[in-house]
């Protein structure tokens, strides 16, 4: 049987003698304690009168012994104390002593100031009070400090015994996340790793001691520390360090070189992804998000809390990570709808594993099966739907165009109507910032579908709103998986071009704000996620293969393949035409995006769908291209010698453009 299993039998199971031999420990306790309880008392009379206390003082002493160190010890049991390990006794087990302490304190205090002269001899001196409750109390802490000083020891030595080659590292950071990993390093008895010392940009720090730990000095001098020590590895221990401290502090540490690793945020931690004392190596998903995100909790927990909560694409990498973080926010049901069966299956298992107590519904649908939809809406009536499902490759995209409009744009508008004829109470779109002066087929259907959104927003009760982002790190079929695949199988790693930039965003950062945005939004709105700066992709593929262990242009060439169908060398998340307005959260605006006559939308979407049914993709680019004059598609050959329409003639906002169809006007 392993340890862990021996363990749990032994608070399974009381008549076991390993478990008597615990009741025995426990009673040990309890008389260690009280002989500290009666020492201090009598010590504590001792010093009061210089260790030569009258004859009656005594006697009066000895009076009062039961009653104290009986109050003392009920205060103790009473307060948890005897709850604690010994051997984990920390700051927080301290705290709770010395408020016993005080709480044992105030009936002594309250008998020596309240009762007459008559009852004299049972009225302490407060001086004997307030010595002996430092004495007593401290002592008992003293205990268990020493307790867990001999465990840490006998840990230590065991390791030592063992023979393991240390490693000696610097810890960068020597704030809360650098002390806590310092403490499981240094509480582990079979750790490898040795600290030399912590590194602090902070003045104030510089030259001090943490724990007995020096801070030998700044980033600035880490190459000379490390020379000097023979550091083996140098650990980033900031939890909130910004994109731009990860970036300095990995090209310092390549520059000297020195292995670095780092301490997993809190993120991973609360997913069950890592564990606390799990140093890892660094990432290049640290190097573009980890900045934490602030959620305001009371308006999320109102959105979501004790709702029916539909996410489709719920399979997808944004629509899993929406579940998990809804999840936390404690919904009544939470509706997976995907039509992919094996992404399906995957996220259900893992959400029955993660949260068994939450109701989880996985629902093979396809959002463009309004059958099928309709029987979901009436059967759970869900009362907040996250939209995520789409098309959303760019290149597979231009040569799928009839595809792209029936999922990203004509789903949207089942959808939407659905949710508003069932009564949801928040429909929220995923957008991207393709759908910014759109270039590729799935840019131009994502900004259609915020058109959509807008225009249901102005005829049913439901509240939708569009969220607008970049790229997310991680997803399916992006950059940073495919740059790992092309270095594991020994390169090149492929580059559109040179000067191609892109904005980033982990995939759970981008969900939080998701949550946040439909939490906050009123109807009508399409909320721009703040991406911070943008990084060149090949700016991302050198460091990607610099985090493997490899060299760029050495070890792994860079080779650059043109830009592909539909893409831009930079995305933009809103137009120099749109105002951007402030939220109450920094990371989330509101772009002031005028919306689209409900006629003028009715009728591009009706022809939208004769056209995808047809499969007609060039009278399609033609049809977005009109109906967006921001947009710039290319067409690839002539019209259907079949479409006989008369011509099409669109004015928006004082642009128009033409193309064969309807007549269209917007004022």
């Amino acid at each position: 049987m392993s340890t862990a299993t021996t363990n749990i039998t032994l608070g399974l199971k009381s008549d076991t003698p390993l478990s008597k031999f615990s009741l025995l420990t426990k009673r040990a306790q309890f008389a260690l304690d009280l002989l500290v309880l009666i020492a201090a008392f009598i010590l504590a009379y001792l010093l009061r009168f210089d260790f030569a206390p009258p004859r009656s003082a005594m006697t009066k002493a000895l009076n009062l012994l039961p009653l104290v160190v009986v109050t003392q010890f009920a205060v103790l049991y009473f307060a948890g104390i005897y709850k604690f390990i010994w051997r984990y006794v920390g700051l927080a087990e301290a705290k709770r002593v010395i408020y016993a302490a005080c709480i044992a304190s105030l009936p002594l205090i309250a008998f020596r100031l309240g009762l007459p002269d008559s009852l004299h001899e049972w009225r302490l001196p407060l001086s004997v009070i307030m010595i002996d409750s430092f004495l007593a109390f401290g002592g008992v802490l003293l205990m268990r400090v020493v307790r867990r000083d001999a465990y840490e020891r006998k840990h230590r030595k065991s390791t030592h015994s063992t023979r393991i080659k240390r490693k000696s590292i610097l810890l960068i950071g020597a704030g809360r996340a650098g002390v806590t990993t310092a403490t499981e390093i240094r509480g582990r008895g079979d750790s490898e790793l040795e600290i030399k010392g912590f590194i602090d940009d902070d003045p104030a720090k510089l030259g001090s001691s943490i724990q007995g730990i020096a801070v030998l000095g700044s980033t600035s001098e880490l190459p000379q520390l490390v020379a000097k020590m023979k550091i083996d590895h140098v650990v980033i221990s900031i939890a909130q360090a910004t994109r731009s401290d990860f970036r300095r502090i990995l090209d310092l540490c390549h520059s000297i070189p020195i292995n670095v690793r780092v301490i997993p945020c809190l993120y991973e931690v609360l997913q069950g992804k890592v564990k606390v004392s799990r140093i890892r190596d660094v990432e290049i998903e640290d190097l573009l998000g980890r900045e934490p995100i602030k959620l305001d909790q009371e308006s999320v927990n109102e959105f979501l809390t004790g709702k029916v909560v539909m996410v489709t694409g719920a399979g997808g990498s944004i629509g899993s990570e929406l579940v998990r973080q809804v999840a936390r926010f404690e919904p009544a049901h939470i509706l997976l709808v995907e039509r992919a069966e094996c992404s399906l299956f995957n996220i259900d298992r893992e959400m029955r594993s993660k949260f068994p107590e939450i109701s989880i519904h996985p629902l093979v649908a396809d959002i463009t099966d309004e059958t099928r939809m309709r029987a979901i809406f009436r059967a759970h009536a869900p009362k907040v739907v996250l939209h995520s499902a789409a098309h959303k490759h760019v290149p597979m995209m231009e040569s799928n165009t009839a595809e792209a409009v029936k999922n990203n744009v004509l789903g949207t508008r089942l959808l939407g109507e659905l949710a508003g004829e069932f009564n949801v109470e928040t429909f929220v779109l995923i957008s991207t910032d393709k759908a910014v002066r759109p270039t590729s087929v799935m840019g131009a259907t994502k900004r259609l579908a915020e058109l959509v959104v807008q225009d249901l927003d102005a005829r049913y009760a439901t509240r939708y709103v569009a969220v607008r982002f970049g790229n997310v790190i991680g997803s399916a079929g992006s950059v940073i998986p495919i740059f790992r695949e092309q270095i594991l199988s020994g390169g090149p790693v492929t580059v559109t071009h040179p000067d191609m930039v892109r904005y980033f965003m982990t995939i759970p950062e981008a969900s939080q704000l998701v949550l946040q945005a439909g939490a906050m939004g009123a109807g009508g709105e399409i909320f721009i996620l703040n991406m911070g700066e943008p990084v060149r992709i090949l700016d991302l593929a050198k460091q990607t293969i610099l985090l493997s262990g490899l060299r760029p242009h050495e070890d792994i060439d860079i080779v650059f393949t043109g830009v592909r169908p539909g893409e831009k060398l930079f995305e933009e998340l809103d137009t120099t035409e749109d105002e951007l307005v402030r939220t109450l959260h920094p990371k989330i605006f509101i772009g002031k995006i005028s919306a689209y006559p409900p006629e003028i939308i009715q009728q591009a979407l009706h022809r939208l769908a004769v056209l995808s049914s047809n499969g007609w993709s060039e009278e399609l680019r033609r049809e977005m291209n009109a109906l967006l004059p921001e947009s710039r598609l290319e067409m690839a050959g002539p019209l259907p010698a079949t479409f006989e329409d008369a011509p099409l003639a669109l004015a928006v906002g004082g642009s128009s453009a033409s193309a064969s169809g309807l007549s269209y006007a917007c004022e």
